[in-house]
């Protein structure tokens, strides 16, 4: 790594100090590195402030890395896949390294602990829980095509875990690979969501059924469905979970920092356009659902399966209840590979630093020559993965646990270094080059009292009492 200084000249000719870095530097005296036979860029300079070497190539920029991250936002699937409970209730390891250097004296390795362990739980049950949705959807397409076909449980389980075997071998590809099959793959997701959001309102049935076409809103807003055996307020909480499940995915640019150039930049704005542009969206699908849904309480009881699939062929001519499921099922799909990539950058860095363990660290934080990707990590979340699908044989409530553990568990990871910058660094925090200003500490204490109010009301049941048993 060369000669440490407290202050260099780069191979570029720029006097740099890590005191200039937007980072907490792991290096005596604050030095930066220097290498007589390679010129360190901006990107490099900081990972090697934080100890580590440059492993991949980052041929990720702002749009492929925002493409990513909407891919495992994945709005219209994720918003398909989680209609249940919105109906039926009412670098790469950069997370704990903010929550380690935040946290005040002492607590950092608590910190860290919680932070990497929930993020990485979340991680590891984003793929298998998408993968899941997208199974589901293709067998109830099938089944409105065939109604004498009725999907079992092992249908779901091996069509889930090809889906997760192609997805493996698609997160093994090199990064310039990746990058363009998200790219194609988010843009397809974005322009499918404008298509059905337009299509449903559009194509309804409604008023052939001797209904408006439209509900009034005096009832969307005004009639809340009894869906749990809780008070209307809880249930409405409780129905949260859809879309904190769905909006999780926007941290994905954070653990592609070190395949993105510019990444100081570029991962903070990705964050910020997909939080926009899906927060936006889903409010819209929110509301076309909300104005043409005929029975709610047949959508949640369909032989179908799937919420989603039920509530189109309440509303839909069947053909074009089929175009809007293949629309749906292609995003889904390009969403399940987004959360793979992210997933496997994850339990790379995880691995790098030792987390599992010595000698799994030492397979799991190996870089593949040739496509210079974490293979081994992919394969080792594509492993336990589907190992997790068994969950589907344990009933509905047995494989919805990945949906609510991945909620909680993503969002406590992400909140937990906003939590400890609001309340216990304050001004002595030292943000980077794109930041929220003066909005960042209103914003950071409304985010950590959201979570804190939603992380029991996401453990609650559905039923209580003798209901339980």
């Amino acid at each position: 790594m060369g000669e440490r200084n407290s202050s260099v000249v780069s191979a570029s000719g720029r006097r740099k100090s890590v005191a200039q870095e937007p980072v907490t530097s792991v290096l005596k005296g604050g030095d930066v590195p220097y290498d007589p036979d390679h010129e360190w860029n901006a990107d490099e300079e900081i990972l090697a402030a934080l100890g580590y070497k440059p492993e991949f190539k980052r041929e990720f920029n702002l749009w492929t890395t925002f493409c990513v991250s909407f891919a495992v936002l994945g709005l219209l699937p994720s918003f398909a896949t989680t209609l249940y409970y919105g109906m039926g209730y009412a670098g790469t390891a950069g997370l704990y390294y903010a929550a380690a250097v935040l946290a005040p004296p002492g607590w950092g390795p608590f910190a860290a602990w919680i932070t990497g362990w929930s993020n990485w739980l979340g991680q590891i049950t984003g793929a298998p829980s998408v993968n899941y949705g997208t199974a589901a959807m293709t067998l109830a397409a099938a089944s409105i095509s065939n109604p004498s076909y009725v999907p079992q449980n092992y249908h779901t389980f091996l069509l889930t875990v090809f889906i997760m075997l192609i997805h493996g071998c698609m997160a093994s590809f090199p990064t310039r690979w990746i990058a363009r099959v998200n790219s194609v793959g988010s843009t397809f997701n974005i322009i499918a969501l404008i298509i059905v959001i337009i299509l449903i309102p559009a194509g309804t049935n409604r008023e052939s059924q001797g209904l408006p076409k439209f509900t009034p809103s005096s009832e969307v807003w005004g009639t809340i469905y009894e869906g749990t055996a809780f008070p209307p307020g809880i249930s409405v909480l409780m129905s949260f979970i859809g879309v904190i499940w769905t909006m999780s995915g926007y941290d994905s640019a954070f653990h592609l920092s070190e395949e993105c150039s510019n990444a100081n930049v570029a991962s903070p704005r990705a964050i910020f356009m997909t939080s926009a542009v899906g927060g936006t969206f889903g409010w819209f699908l929110q509301l076309v659902v909300a104005y043409t849904v005929v029975d709610i309480g047949a959508c949640l009881t369909s032989d179908l399966g799937q919420p989603f699939a039920a509530y189109l062929t309440q509303i839909l001519p069947q053909k074009l209840v089929l175009a809007v499921l293949a629309l749906t099922i292609i995003a889904g799909f390009a969403m399940g590979q987004g959360c793979m990539i992210a997933a496997s950058r994850v339990t790379f860095a995880y691995g790098r630093d030792d987390c599992f363990g010595t000698f799994p660290s030492k397979y799991i934080k190996h870089v593949n020559s040739r496509t210079r990707t974490p293979v081994m990590a992919v394969w080792f979340n594509t492993t336990i993965g589907c190992a997790l699908l068994l969950l589907i044989f344990g009933g509905p409530i047995a494989i919805g646990a990945l949906f609510s553990i991945g909620a909680i568990a993503a969002f406590v990871a992400f909140t937990t270094p906003i939590f400890i910058r609001v309340f216990f660094v304050g001004h002595r925090f030292r943000p980077g080059p794109w930041n929220l200003g003066r909005l960042s500490m209103p914003i950071g204490a409304t985010a950590s009292a959201f979570v804190a109010l939603m992380v029991p009301i996401l453990c609650l049941p559905s039923v209580t009492g003798d209901a339980l048993a």
